[in-house]
């Protein structure tokens, strides 16, 4: 009966997290609608994780759509159907990879970021002061966070879109000889608003996602420069496994 018992604890501990979990998100939302408003705050954040992310969501959206350009013309290409790759490309993009490939860039260069430094105010005792000062750490150090990332993904998510689309075009139109009238002219008859609209929800939940697990693991880092980049390990795994898991549940609740 001990295997029981370590699946019934194993079970426990888990659900524990992931109460602890909703409450850390449902604290943060409580503080951010709450006085006072930290403006400057969220400013200083949405230049962290939007204008620096920039760099990276430009080359990987460049490139994606190259690929998709170049594999699409082919692909395509076996049924006589090469008009359609402007909007295979631009459909592929604003509903799937778009916010998907931006999330997951984000959650490396800026989630990881976010883990590491809150994770060493926590062993530096830096938020354990904030609190003997009578000072809320979520107001300071969660929120402004929280807010940036549902700003800034979204536009990221568009840069993203917007080069990907041009990247396909570069190879579709220029290289391989697809009319610029053709790859642009058919999105208006198949890419509709509520595609955009798909791919702007699924990003604003990616925002919120990001920022939430990689403040909670380092808010709750454990102690040392091992607790730190484990925290850190952990934020960046676990962000990645939830934004493809929330895509497929999103993909098939919009669908």
């Amino acid at each position: 009966m001990n295997w029981i018992n370590q699946l019934g604890a194993f079970t426990i501990f888990y659900i524990e997290r992931m109460g602890r979990m909703g409450l850390f998100l449902v604290k943060a939302f409580l503080c951010a609608v709450t006085p006072p408003f930290k403006s400057s705050w969220v400013l200083k954040q949405v230049w962290f994780i939007g204008s620096q992310s920039t760099l990276v969501i430009f080359l990987t959206g460049a490139f994606s759509g190259m690929v998709l350009g170049l594999h699409g013309f082919y692909t395509l290409n076996r049924f006589g159907s090469v008009a359609l790759l402007g909007p295979m490309v631009a459909l592929s993009l604003i509903k799937e990879l778009g916010p998907v490939l931006s999330a997951l860039m984000v959650t490396g260069r800026a989630g990881s970021a976010i883990t590491a430094e809150i994770g060493i105010m926590r062993t530096t005792e830096q938020i354990d002061a904030i609190e003997l000062m009578g000072l809320n750490p979520f107001r300071y150090l969660i929120v402004p966070k929280l807010i940036a990332g549902i700003i800034a993904l979204p536009l990221l998510t568009a840069i993203f879109n917007v080069v990907g689309i041009f990247g396909g075009y570069i190879i579709g139109g220029k290289l391989l000889g697809v009319g610029e009238g053709t790859y642009f002219g058919e999105m208006t008859a198949y890419v509709k608003i509520q595609d955009v609209l798909e791919g702007i929800y699924k990003s604003l939940s990616f925002g919120i996602l990001i920022t939430w697990v990689c403040c909670y693991k380092g808010y709750y880092a454990g102690y040392g420069a091992e607790g730190v980049s484990k925290a850190t390990t952990q934020a960046v795994v676990l962000s990645s496994v939830l934004i493809l898991f929330w895509d497929y549940i999103m993909t098939s609740l919009l669908f």
